[in-house]
């Protein structure tokens, strides 16, 4: 529903423009349905965190900066120009030194060297200065060096040649040097070739030698010295967006002149969203790039109310996405605020504060895949916990907290550890036990275990909702390495090459390539896509599909689902036990053949951990928020799984929101109070049942509110 309605919204807004601009624009396919009416321009909102750039700020996203540049190009003494001359993005405006990134990276020669090695030896340690290669036979053949020498006895000259040396002609070059070549240093080289440069190819092996300080200069303002010496009652718009939101509000308040009330009105209404989101501890010069995914909504969310528009139908793909309940309660006065501004709202979300607020509600179901595509309900959310459906089983059904507080032989420690708002904190988590990290957005939890903690313990493997690095034609079983497999069993039960049971191989239809469409080149229309009509869309060529396998050609076997693909592979060990791992991470439904790209980010973890089921691993296993995309019904059984990875022996540590998670842990730590700077303090370690007493809490707080439905707990 919400891609059908989200896209035909789109593809109608588009046919409006001429054939070139639909060119530019991107495509929508025509939804398969019998009509829709009476359809307003939408905007869609997804789940994805805000990427940005290494220029891109909490103030440049949310246009607040914009605002900030205009009022202190109409106030600002002394007058130096005009807004644009107060970016940080702009030649004028930018430091000269950093370019406006605030920070200057430079390459650790004793990290880019090893001084023990002569040049034969290997003694520039980058892949690209590999012995015998181009890159290294313009130092080895310049005729400067001895290269069998090694570094750490070449003389001060010698090493200043070697690393530093501008651009020359070698006077004594060996015959194998190119005669029209230049000589540069290794380390002016690396600068020109690689650091500036916005190739990522090399990015890892670049990571390694190179350090990033904050720029001297502007000391990280990003700013020329022209426009820092421009000020609004003593502070510099450096020194604004360096305020928290909160502090930044109070300063422009005080702001009285008449004459840029208009700019001073809506710099306020903007920062006053922000804090009522909870994000008032963030400041402008905040890099988007270290927005944990729950700031990154709300700030998606705020971008929107503060939008003129009106008549518009907002679509969101489940906005509490990272978000705590404590969290929610802002979201759901934007939501409203949004929606009394004379907007619409459609959202797809499993949380049952958010499904709470609904004028209206419509649920589908009431299984997944080839079970699921009906509404099983429509109306109010009064009428729904009347509903019989799972979803009111769901939310009618009474929660406890976990009483055991099990005795544990171990535990991995963290010792007075800081980074960003974490500051001198001391943890141990219990091995091979089920621990949750709780906490508002931006309380530090991806900070103490996504860094911290996997710093110290390296092996620690991480499962998030990002896509797999995978080719577009990866698909379920390719990823979890049994179709190969699957090609041997068709080729010893038909006795023919293996090679014909793949669509990239000999059994690709000819016409197509395997892809099952052809593409169609519309010049100013773009392209688009046909089923192939000479394998109509199968992808294999005859030959392939005339042999089968227990009755069914390759096409038809992946176009099983998990469940049903398991009678057909019951006798067969190696895939049955990857299919009996999809089926106990709840993917029964999903079909054997489709693509990943096509995955939610929900499916996308519990396949993750699907393939550890399968491979039966033990070691630490850290989940991010492993509810997303999930129901309240399936709560449970990923709950089942989470148990089944701490019986194969492995130390589970999840950081979630979702409280009948949170609930059924062995171990709780929680952080907060609030997000930023108000965050990153240790408020509670130790067992559920303890955890309740805990007064400076919110996880505590919603914790007791949640079970309180069959228990004496008071409500706070």
């Amino acid at each position: 529903m919400f891609d059908t309605i989200a896209s035909e919204s789109q593809r109608l807004l588009t046919e409006t423009y001429s054939s070139y601009m639909q060119h530019l624009l991107p495509k929508y396919k025509k939804p398969i349905v019998d009509t829709i009416s009476n359809l307003p321009v939408s905007l869609v909102i997804n789940q994805k965190k805000i990427q940005g750039n290494a220029r891109s700020t909490v103030g440049t996203i949310t246009d607040i900066y914009s605002s900030l540049r205009l009022l202190y190009s109409r106030m600002a003494i002394p007058f130096i120009g005009y807004s644009m001359i107060y970016s940080f993005n702009h030649p004028d405006g930018m430091c000269k030194r950093c370019k406006g990134l605030g920070v200057v990276k430079e390459i650790d020669v004793d990290r880019l060297i090893d001084f023990d090695k002569s040049l034969n030896d290997g003694a520039i340690v980058f892949p690209t200065f590999q012995a015998k290669g181009w890159r290294l036979s313009r130092y080895t053949e310049s005729g400067f060096f001895d290269n069998d020498k090694k570094l750490s006895d070449y003389d001060q000259d010698e090493l200043k040649l070697l690393l530093y040396s501008e651009k020359l002609k070698p006077q004594n070059p060996s015959q194998a040097w190119h005669k029209s070549a230049d000589y540069i240093g290794v380390i002016p080289r690396m600068v020109e070739s690689f650091l500036n440069v916005s190739d990522t190819k090399y990015k890892k092996d670049l990571d390694k030698i190179v350090k990033t300080d904050i720029c001297p200069l502007c000391q990280g303002t990003r700013l020329s010295s022209k426009v820092l010496s421009a000020k609004i009652k003593g502070n510099s718009i450096a020194d604004c967006c360096d305020m928290s939101v909160i502090d930044l509000c109070k300063f422009v308040t005080s702001i009285t002149d008449k004459s840029v009330s208009t700019i001073v009105d809506d710099l306020i209404r903007k920062l006053e969203n922000l804090c009522d989101v909870g994000l008032g501890y963030l400041t402008l010069n905040r890099a988007t790039t270290t927005l944990s995914g729950g700031e990154s909504q709300r700030i998606k969310i705020t971008k929107y109310l503060n939008s003129a528009l009106t008549d518009v139908l907002y679509i969101f793909d489940e906005p509490s996405v990272g978000l705590h309940p404590q969290d929610l309660e802002g979201i759901i006065k934007l939501f409203r605020d949004i929606r009394d501004k004379g907007n619409s709202i459609i959202f797809v979300d499993h949380d049952p504060d958010m499904i709470a607020i609904a004028d209206e509600v419509i649920n589908f179901g009431e299984g997944a895949g080839a079970d699921g595509g009906n509404i099983t309900f429509q109306g109010s959310y009064q009428q729904l916990l009347n509903s019989n459906t799972l979803t009111e089983k769901a939310l009618s059904q009474s929660h406890d907290i976990n009483p055991n507080q099990k005795t544990f032989d171990a535990y991995y420690r963290l010792k007075h550890v800081s980074k960003n708002n974490i500051r001198n904190m001391s943890i141990k988590i219990p091995k091979k036990a089920l621990t949750l990290v709780t906490g508002v957005a931006g309380s530090g939890k991806s900070t103490l275990i996504r860094y911290l903690f996997k710093a110290k313990y390296p092996q620690a493997m991480i499962l998030d909702q990002k896509m797999p690095h995978v080719s577009h034609r990866s698909n379920l079983v390719t990823y979890l390495a049994i179709f190969d497999e699957i090609k041997k069993v068709y080729a010893t039960a038909n006795h023919v090459d293996k090679a014909l049971f793949s669509p990239t191989g000999k059994g690709a239809c000819p016409e197509c390539r395997g892809k099952g469409v052809i593409k169609l080149d519309l010049a100013y229309l773009g392209d688009t896509y046909q089923v192939c009509e000479r394998c109509n869309g199968q992808k294999y060529n005859d030959l392939a599909l005339s042999y089968q396998y227990k009755g069914k050609h390759i096409h038809e076997l992946l176009a099983l689902t998990v469940k049903e693909a398991q009678a057909v592979f019951f006798d067969n060990p190696k895939i049955k036990k990857v299919l009996q791992a999809l089926i106990k991470a709840n993917l029964s439904y999903i079909s054997l053949g489709q693509s990943l790209a096509s995955f939610s980010g929900g499916e996308l973890q519990r396949l993750k951990i699907a393939q550890l089921l399968s491979k039966k691993s033990s070691g630490i296993i850290i989940l991010d928020e492993p509810s997303t995309g999930l129901h309240e019904a399936d709560i449970d059984k990923l709950l089942k799984l989470l148990n089944q990875l701490n019986l194969d022996g492995n130390t589970v540590i999840v950081l979630e929101h979702n409280l009948s998670i949170i609930s059924q842990a062995d171990w709780i730590i929680d952080l907060g109070l609030k997000g930023g700077d108000l965050g990153g303090q240790l408020l509670f370690q130790g067992y559920p049942i303890d955890m309740l007493s805990c007064q400076n809490s919110y996880t505590a707080k919603h914790l007791r509110r949640f079970i309180a439905k069959n228990t004496e707990i008071e409500k706070s």
